[in-house]
């Protein structure tokens, strides 16, 4: 995926937990370690001893003109970590954006090059979009800048934007390729944007000091405090247009609601509290997408950096998609980063009231979303009009029922009489001249749910063998709208490779 880097709590070290594979329904993620060494390998031991945190990330946007090198930094700053992205076929190959980890502290980075028109007319326009919508939504700005041009007017243009912001501004002048260069950079202090970092994001020539710096105001991952858990967060996440705005109104009119509006964390956005039959809810409104002069893909960048937020944030994601259009390639990206950041998914199929129907249309109409995304079968499709509130509050309680089982933990002993009795039935096959065997699982974590599989050869388990341990826990424990995580952990640490 790109992805996840998940982070282990109380693993003696040195280990790590390496992603070798992502699919976009349950994560398998192999278990090794750097040094053997004789440590305490009885299962009894291991429950404390797994920990993955899934949690909102620091906001970084590369902004500036094009042709100055924002996607190849982009690119530079995301390779730098062999698990930092991981891609899912099919999903989110071609989004820019991606997570990032610079010495322990993660952040979202999200370019801002892609999304400039090719249409010669609305260039310097399309720029001003897309620095305005960088400045709004992430806390440090990464204005990018050629050494090679010097400063140029729509250079001029940006810090004068960026000046105003009061936002963190870190001012990389690319293509430094020598010691020439940097002197050159010097000039760019005419910006007002503070310490010029001559860079090369082609070769990646001081790139670290430019990370120290974009990082500098950032806590350490590890350092943050999980807290306790707080009311059910719902985000309605979606293409713009399908309802996500209405849905909310059609939420918050409810007779039985009383609302609250918060200030929510996200700029320039308000959540609303919810009471839902004595129950506190808070809806993430992301709907609130702005239509910039009509310059398309700068809405789609905004509703992206929206989107991102909202599902780091919440509990569970529903994803609304337009029954009139149907699923389209964007709504697969949404819910498989929602996937991704393994939170609860429900398909919300908004407007239809709209659509002509028979007594088979929803059966249809659900077959035709599965085959599209084989590997979410686990979602739950509800069907819903805004307009009409037709099932709107049937959200909320299936949101419910998701969150729960999202947080549910499964006994070690009923879950190694299930899923070892399937083993039993259906041992996993041999590869590479090795028997593969599996001889104990537990469930070390709930929200989300990741489940550890003792092996002896961890790295050589298939991953259709994974999904059909995945297949095997949900026949028997559910886990309906929850994506599920695997890891494969060495048996005996001090096994000698035949």
């Amino acid at each position: 995926m790109p992805g996840m880097q998940p982070r282990a709590f109380g693993v003696p070290a040195p280990a790590f937990y390496e992603v070798s594979r992502v699919d976009r329904s349950v994560l398998h993620i192999l278990v090794t370690d750097f040094e053997r060494r004789p440590c305490n390998d009885s299962p009894a031991a291991a429950p404390r001893s797994v920990r993955f945190r899934f949690r909102m990330k620091h906001i970084v946007a590369i902004v500036g003109r094009p042709n100055v090198g924002k996607s190849t930094m982009f690119n530079r700053i995301l390779g730098r970590r062999d698990a930092i992205v991981e891609a899912v076929s099919g999903v989110t190959r071609d989004r820019h954006y991606g997570e990032a980890d610079w010495a322990g502290k993660e952040f979202s980075l999200v370019d801002t090059g892609g999304f400039v028109p090719d249409t010669s007319d609305v260039f310097e326009l399309a720029i001003r979009e897309q620095a305005q919508i960088a400045i709004e939504e992430a806390e440090v700005i990464v204005f990018v800048v050629d050494a090679r041009d010097g400063i140029v007017p729509v250079d001029n243009e940006i810090a004068e934007m960026l000046r105003r912001s009061n936002k963190q501004v870190v001012l990389l002048v690319n293509k430094c390729d020598n010691e020439k260069a940097d002197a050159d950079s010097v000039l760019f202090w005419e910006l007002g944007l503070g310490e010029p970092f001559p860079v090369s994001a082609m070769n990646g020539r001081r790139i670290g000091d430019a990370l120290d710096a974009i990082t500098n105001s950032f806590a350490p991952s590890d350092a943050e405090d999980e807290g306790e858990q707080g009311p059910l967060k719902i985000a309605l996440i979606g293409r713009p247009n399908v309802g996500k705005s209405s849905i909310t109104n059609a939420l918050l009119g409810q007779d039985r609601a009383i609302v609250t509006p918060i200030a929510g964390t996200t700029r320039d956005s308000i959540d609303s509290t919810v009471r839902y039959y004595g129950e506190e809810v808070i809806l993430i409104d992301t709907a609130g997408l702005r239509k910039r002069k009509q310059v398309h893909d700068s809405i789609e960048l905004y509703s992206i950096i929206r989107t991102v937020r909202a599902i780091e944030r919440c509990d569970v994601a529903i994803v609304v998609i337009d029954a009139e259009q149907g699923l389209e390639r964007q709504d697969a990206r949404i819910i498989g980063e929602a996937a991704e950041k393994r939170k609860g998914i429900i398909i919300a199929v908004n407007k239809w009231d709209l659509v002509e129907k028979d007594t088979m249309t929803a059966k249809r109409f659900e077959d035709a979303i599965r085959s599209e995304l084989p590997t979410f079968d686990y979602i739950p499709i509800v069907f819903i009009s805004a307009v009409t509130k037709q099932r709107v509050t049937k959200l909320i309680e299936l949101a419910k029922h998701v969150n729960e089982e999202r947080h549910r933990r499964i006994g070690t002993s009923r879950l190694n009489d299930v899923v070892l009795e399937a083993i039993k039935n259906h041992p996993p096959p041999s590869v590479k001249g090795h028997d593969l065997r599996i001889n104990f699982i537990q469930q070390p974590q709930a929200a989300p749910p990741v489940f550890l599989c003792y092996t002896n050869f961890p790295e050589l388990m298939p991953e259709n063998y994974t999904r059909y341990l995945e297949r095997v826990i949900r026949r028997e424990f559910s886990f309906e709208g929850v994506p599920l995580t695997l890891v494969f952990k060495q048996k005996n640490k001090m096994r000698q490779e035949a």
